[in-house]
């Protein structure tokens, strides 16, 4: 009896002592029990609520990333998931393409009418010789004593694209253009303030962009276009102050940075010589322009050369310069300066020689 009684004592010592003694710890995370569904749910960090259902269904953690690949840090990413490889850096925006809508993405379809050359209105336009007696050698002499050297200048430049991708994708578009300049003596009241002169000058111009294997040249300059377009320009006056001429030209453009450079060629095609009102006019105007273009910033300028290859003081030289009015609105109205001096600055007056400067507003950006 007393046998029995010592052994049920052991025997319950033994499991208070089981009951009262805390665990021992796992020897490894095999040996802990798996949670259960509800305990994962209960559970509020949402990470560690994944990290709990993940074990319960036996998912192995991930493995970290190589070294050489850079961490998701943002909560748009799982956490220690690799991040996508950096897209590449867009390519700097070209402005002869934005103007000409050479790349694709530039692209804004036809009949927007936009502009073309400079617009502007300049109320003081003030030249060192006033063309008097306008002639030719096919046009008698026309006196004009009262006209001042002081008068307005204005000028209406318009383009608009009319076929894009002429011959398939990517080819080149068709643009049609239209350009007015008129000299009025607005500051003459004595002879109620006549247009001394206004020229009209249409055109049709074919424009196509470089291929992309060819554009990159030395000192990083990017050859960008080409074109060829047919032009009319006249005075639309009677004889015999009446001036007109037709060409084809070809043309090209490079760029660099905020500077450009366009060179154009023109061929002027014949007329019989009893309706040619100006047969020497490529003469003292010529037939090659070169424009070099400057945008460093709020500011754009432009520099125009006429070359004549008949002698090296004919041909013209032209500078524009712009600002805006208000800084807030670049693509407002702007101050518009200019400076001109040799032939031509008039159809008219092709084969006069002058040195002009005006001041007023430009406006219609491109």
């Amino acid at each position: 009896m007393k046998s029995l009684v010592w052994v049920a004592l052991l025997s319950g010592g033994a499991a208070w002592a089981q009951v009262a003694t805390p665990a021992a710890p796992a020897a490894s995370a095999a040996q802990e029990p798996s949670p259960g569904l509800q305990e994962c749910a209960a559970i509020g960090a949402p990470s560690d609520r994944l990290a709990c259902y993940d074990k319960l269904a036996g998912r192995k953690p991930p493995s970290p990333p190589p070294a050489d690949v850079p961490i998701a840090t943002t909560q748009m990413a799982p956490q220690g998931a690799a991040t996508a490889p950096a897209q590449e850096a867009k390519p700097e925006a070209s402005p002869l393409s934005q103007y000409w809508e050479l790349d694709a993405t530039d692209k804004r379809g036809t009949f927007n009418l936009l502009g073309y050359r400079a617009n502007y209105v300049m109320p003081l336009h003030k030249t060192n010789r006033i063309n008097r007696a306008p002639q030719s050698p096919t046009q008698t002499a026309v006196n004009q004593p009262n006209y001042r050297d002081v008068e307005a200048k204005f000028q209406i430049s318009l383009r608009t694209k009319a076929i894009q991708d002429v011959f398939g994708r990517g080819s080149g578009d068709l643009w049609l253009a239209f350009t007015q300049q008129a000299m009025w003596q607005i500051w003459n009241g004595k002879d109620s303030k006549p247009f001394r002169n206004t020229d009209y000058e249409p055109e049709a111009i074919y424009v196509f962009p470089v291929p992309k294997v060819a554009q990159h040249l030395p000192f990083g300059w990017q050859w960008r276009l080409g074109q060829v377009g047919i032009a009319h320009q006249s005075n639309g006056q009677s004889d015999p102050l009446s001036r007109s001429w037709n060409r084809v030209y070809i043309g090209t453009g490079f760029e660099r940075g905020d500077l450009s450079l366009q060179g154009r060629f023109s061929h002027r095609l014949s007329e019989k010589r009893e309706r040619d009102n100006n047969p020497d006019l490529v003469d003292y105007r010529g037939r090659t322009e070169l424009q070099l273009g400057w945008t460093p910033g709020a500011s754009t300028s432009s520099l125009l050369w006429r070359n004549s290859a008949q002698r090296s003081d004919w041909g013209a030289l032209q500078f524009e310069w712009t600002y805006p009015v208000a800084k807030s609105r670049p693509n407002g109205l702007r101050w518009f300066v200019q400076a001109f001096h040799g032939y031509g600055e008039t159809l008219t007056d092709y084969n006069f020689k002058q040195t002009s400067f005006g001041f007023g507003l430009g406006f219609m950006q491109f």
